[in-house]
């Protein structure tokens, strides 16, 4: 390490893959690598599908459009070092490296919360106001939007990086995962982190958890909307739509919470579980989301259809 008596920072840090199975990552890299391809493939398919299909040009489908791109972008994020520590053993990563990888990481991350709220939005407006619904989400507001999402990312997390490379770290320079993630190299500190902490929960309860909060309150007055509705079939029709979504929020949001949680009370809680969480929160969503989409979209399903049909055709 390069090293000054008054400041230390590392050249790199060192990576882990899954603590005690180091020997079977070749074989525990199978079930990524299909993960992997799943996200890769399935999210681009949703993209081609989309942009093809002129029935499929509505706000739903450009928020799904802002989804699908994220989730490649997480996915192209963690796919190299991830794979490169399974396949070759390469633990090493340089120390700037690092945070451009983590920055991207919790940027895309932001991001998808901010898409998936959006997408709750929209389901609203689709169910209380149909009528009004285009007249709302014109494609111009869709646009403005996604530019504000992205912005809003990029803008309240530009700072970690900095707060990371004013600390000092010493003792073993070692990651708890195959990506680099701001709590994590964060602990690897031995100067006050307390700007890092506070900041760091700062900005997460002001992005994510008010994303959450009001996607909640989303479907509490969705459903009261479809409480009003005359018939139970146009109940039924309305909550289908929401299927979907439900589900991609529920995929996302659970394994963020609990790795947030592993990081800031978890003291005790096994390696092998934090890893298996974070994998989980990076990998999962990306690899679900199209096949959910797919599964419970019927117009996506008979989008693919007809393509699989004109090409077998």
């Amino acid at each position: 390490w390069e090293f000054n008596s008054s400041f230390h920072q590392p050249s790199a840090f060192l990576m882990l893959g899954i603590p005690g199975l180091e020997a079977l990552h070749p074989w525990i890299s199978i079930p990524f690598c299909a993960l992997y391809l799943t996200a890769l493939l399935g999210n681009c398919m949703i993209l081609f599908i989309i942009k093809k299909t002129q029935s499929l040009h509505e706000p739903m489908y450009y928020f799904l459009s802002m989804l699908a791109v994220t989730d490649l972008g997480l996915v192209l994020c963690t796919l190299p070092t991830t794979l490169g520590l399974f396949w070759f053993n390469l633990r090493r990563i340089g120390f700037d490296a690092c945070l451009t990888q983590m920055y991207f990481i919790h940027i895309l991350s932001f991001i998808e919360s901010s898409v998936l709220l959006a997408m709750a939005f929209d389901r609203f407006i689709a169910i209380s106001r149909p009528l009004r619904h285009p007249s709302i989400l014109t494609k111009a507001t869709v646009t403005k939007i996604g530019l504000a999402i992205v912005l809003r990312g990029m803008v309240s997390l530009l700072p970690i990086p900095f707060l990371l490379k004013r600390l000092t770290y010493c003792g073993k320079m070692e990651l708890s995962h195959s990506f680099c993630f701001h709590p994590d190299i964060m602990n690897l500190a031995c100067a006050d982190i307390k700007v890092n902490v506070f900041y760091g929960m700062i900005i997460l309860l002001s992005t994510v958890g008010m994303d959450f909060i009001f996607i909640v309150l989303s479907y509490i007055l969705i459903i009261k909307t479809v409480i009003s509705l005359a018939t139970k079939e146009e109940c039924l029709k309305a909550l289908n739509t929401c299927v979907s979504h439900i589900c991609a929020v529920l995929v996302f949001f659970i394994p963020m919470i609990g790795l947030s949680m592993i990081h800031r009370f978890g003291k005790n809680v096994p390696p092998l579980v934090n890893t298996l969480v974070a994998y989980t929160y990076l990998i999962i969503p990306p690899a679900l989301n199209p096949v959910i989409y797919s599964i419970k979209s019927s117009h996506i399903r008979e989008a693919l259809l007809r393509a699989l049909w004109r090409k077998s055709g």
